[in-house]
């Protein structure tokens, strides 16, 4: 009888340190990563509010003008 228990002690331990191993390796995949790279693509900026902002400049120039020179009413 003592012998019996022995071994299902062992057989417990066993499966014990197996059990906790695993659940071990399966956190440790768990692991978040973050990967800093560079784009493949080159970075393009569109300036297009800088040509919109001078249209309106010159628009407000020419409004100024026709307003000096040409009877509104």
């Amino acid at each position: 009888m003592v012998a019996r228990s022995r071994r299902r002690y062992r057989t417990r331990r066993t499966r014990d340190w197996l059990l906790a191993g695993a659940a071990a390796l399966a956190i440790a995949g768990c692991e978040p990563r973050i990967r800093i790279e560079a784009p493949s693509e080159p970075i393009t900026i569109n300036l297009n509010i800088k040509l919109d902002a001078d249209v309106r400049v010159q628009l407000q120039r020419e409004a100024k003008e026709d307003v000096k020179t040409k009877d509104i009413f």
